[in-house]
């Protein structure tokens, strides 16, 4: 995500500093857009009026923001840190009160979209944070996608797992009710051109599975560990506010089930795999990819 991000802003006209976070490759690409490579997020931050970071998880963001050798080392009084990881709430605004002691403003702004709309600039971002920080940061998210101020930090993080909780939930939905027709005998193509005027109409179904599952392919996408993930930090937060969510509990059971077969890194329609087995329909995806063998 990060490397299509840095691109949208380079094309909107901000100069940007980066460090290698896992992917050497992405910063040569980057490189022949005009970012300038520096050695890590202290120095970043050194040259930044504002740091922008998005990384899988909170340990991730701690270790970037107060490492030894982490953003908070190389800022300076008045900078203004964006997260735009998808991590819990608490965890954000535990951090924006450890930038704070340091006079360095925090923003959470996770996004919606994948590599696809990041690439296009078009992300949906989700906002928590000041009133006067969230202005600061609104025209460098415009120019990765359509930030919505949710409210105080955190909030920002409420809504992107709002999110997480519905896709992970509609994406199992969509593939038992798929093999369920599959089962029967009916023809997907129709059963989706019925749903897409009909009330079980969905952007996964509409969208996501044609790409993904229905097209005979895992790769790519959104990672399934990502969104077990996203779910477990979901289903904390909830914990902690004593609300039970119950489908979701099942959901992350199911994910994790895939998970430890080995699917961990595979688009998250790869759920469909259980289905499949379930409904004896284990070569259903290669009959899909290849319309000769029906």
């Amino acid at each position: 995500m990060g490397e299509p991000m840095a691109r949208s802003l380079r094309r909107a006209g901000f100069a940007v500093t980066a460090c290698v976070y896992r992917r050497r490759e992405a910063m040569e690409r980057l490189l022949a857009d005009g970012v300038t490579e520096v050695a890590d997020p202290a120095a970043v931050a050194a040259a930044s009026d504002v740091v922008i970071l998005c990384v899988p998880d909170a340990p991730h963001v701690e270790d970037a923001l107060f490492a030894p050798r982490g953003v908070a080392a190389g800022a300076r009084p008045g900078t203004l840190v964006i997260d735009m990881s998808t991590i819990s709430p608490t965890a954000s605004q535990r951090f924006a009160a450890r930038l704070a002691e340091r006079d360095v403003a925090f923003v959470d702004a996770p996004v919606s979209g994948g590599p696809v709309r990041a690439a296009s600039g078009t992300l949906t971002i989700m906002v928590g944070g000041s009133e006067g920080d969230v202005r600061r940061a609104e025209p460098i998210l415009k120019a990765m996608g359509t930030p919505h101020h949710q409210g105080p930090v955190g909030m920002g993080e409420t809504v992107k797992l709002v999110n997480q909780i519905v896709i992970s939930n509609v994406m199992i939905a969509n593939v038992e009710a798929l093999c369920f027709a599959e089962r029967a005998g009916a023809n997907l193509d129709n059963v989706r051109k019925v749903l897409a005027t009909a009330t079980g109409s969905n952007y996964v179904l509409d969208q996501w599975l044609p790409k993904t599952w229905l097209a005979g392919t895992f790769k790519g996408g959104f990672a399934l560990d990502l969104l077990r993930k996203d779910l477990a930090a979901a289903l904390d937060t909830a914990r902690a506010m004593d609300y039970s969510m119950p489908a979701s509990e099942l959901a992350y059971q199911q994910y994790t089930n895939r998970s430890l077969k080995g699917d961990g890194a595979l688009d998250y329609s790869a759920i469909a795999k259980s289905y499949e087995r379930i409904a004896g329909n284990e070569d259903a995806r290669r009959v899909r990819q290849e319309p000769g063998l029906q």
